[in-house]
């Protein structure tokens, strides 16, 4: 079951996180640093205020987490768009591949309609190919790349 993320999840959230933060430390040490918390209690009682950050709950355990932010872009050589931003998506090691993020995201489009916004986006580690996949499997098309020089 999705739901709006409450004070008492925070535990379950937060390693969650660091079970990801790993996995971007592995794939680019060169960017990402271990670190405790990955999101601060007063971050996470931000978001729960914000009701921006939901969870999935499965035998009475938080699995999966997700946090959004909603943005306007707007330019003057830009369409104005109001969209959904996913800054998290993240599910327990042990519930990946299981459906949850597709849930997840099925929620997210709800909330998307409810506030009016032209659509959903985020961004993935070129290294994630599992959650590419799995983006797509939703929906998800590329916008744009990001590349780099070293």
């Amino acid at each position: 079951m999705v739901r709006n993320a409450k004070i008492e999840d925070y535990e379950e959230v937060e390693k969650i996180m660091q079970q990801v933060q790993g996995l971007h430390v592995g794939w680019r040490p060169d960017i990402y640093k271990p670190v405790t918390p990955v999101l601060s209690k007063k971050e996470f009682e931000e978001l729960q205020k914000e009701e921006a950050i939901v969870v999935e709950e499965r035998e009475d355990k938080v699995c999966a987490v997700l946090v959004f932010v909603e943005r306007i872009y707007q330019s003057p050589t830009h369409v104005k768009r109001k969209v959904l931003f996913v800054d998290t998506m993240a599910v327990e090691e042990k519930y990946r591949g299981k459906g949850i993020g597709t849930g997840m995201f099925e929620y997210l489009k709800k909330v998307a309609k409810e506030r009016q916004c032209d659509g959903i986006e985020l961004q993935v580690n070129a290294r994630n190919t599992a959650a590419k996949k799995m983006y797509e499997k939703c929906g998800f098309t590329e916008k744009s790349i990001n590349m780099e020089l070293i």
